[in-house]
């Protein structure tokens, strides 16, 4: 599968791991990771997200942690292909049964959100399979240091439900981004932050495109350090 090329880094893609797409760009690049030292991305796929997030913060450590041992060969590829090397790591493993010596600053996920189907394309990715939004957030809670992150991109339909689990759990929303497809549009994802310290909400909006198949300025200036656009793509 042909792979994808960003500024610094390049991802190798496969059929059988999740591709690059827009959630995970939108969430490698909106994610606040400033003041992170210690990085642990569940479900990293491509290792896309921590990728994207080594390039903004250049001191942190980042562990990619995936149930599907191809994504996570690929991961380690892809980690090793990159200037970043030397601060990412990935493990082959099940979150559920995950632990570490020391608590992380920033945990970010852009985890899987279909309810399990028949369906065999992209199922442990994309379906609820391995892990649900309970399972995440209960272990996410546990691993977060005391002033640290957690972030998700989620479909909006999810958030309601998804920040009562996390108060459930002492982690407080901080922080919500909603996402339109184009300005005229609903709201289709969420980016939501969350701390286990409860402070005044931050949101905000933002629009991938301005009219089908063309990008919005906002999307442009957020990604402009990453992607590779051509000349005609701001027509």
């Amino acid at each position: 599968m042909k792979s994808f090329k960003f500024k610094q880094f390049e991802i190798l893609q496969s059929k059988n791991v999740f591709r690059v797409g827009t959630d995970g760009v939108l969430l490698g690049a909106l994610a606040d990771v400033e003041h992170a030292s210690r990085v642990l991305e569940v479900g990293t796929g491509t290792g896309l997200i921590s990728l994207m997030l080594a390039q903004r913060n250049v001191h942190a450590s980042f562990l990619g942690l995936d149930i599907n041992e191809e994504a996570a060969i690929l991961t380690r590829i892809n980690f090793e292909n990159s200037p970043f090397y030397v601060r990412l790591n990935v493990v082959h493993q099940d979150f559920k049964s995950f632990d570490a010596d020391k608590k992380f600053d920033l945990i970010i996920s852009n985890p899987p959100y279909f309810e399990e189907s028949g369906s065999e394309k992209d199922k442990i990715a994309r379906q609820t399979v391995e892990l649900n939004f309970r399972q995440l957030i209960e272990k996410s809670a546990k691993l977060l240091s005391e002033n640290g992150l957690f972030s998700v991109i989620i479909p909006v339909e999810a958030g309601e439900v998804f920040i009562l689990i996390a108060e459930e759990n002492n982690l407080f929303l901080n922080r919500r981004v909603n996402i339109k497809g184009i300005e005229s549009s609903k709201t289709k994802r969420l980016i939501l932050e969350f701390s286990p310290t409860e402070k005044n909400l931050e949101e905000s909006e933002f629009i991938i495109e301005k009219s089908p198949r063309i990008y919005s300025d906002q999307y442009f200036e957020l990604t402009k350090e990453f992607h590779v656009f051509k000349k005609e793509s701001r027509s």
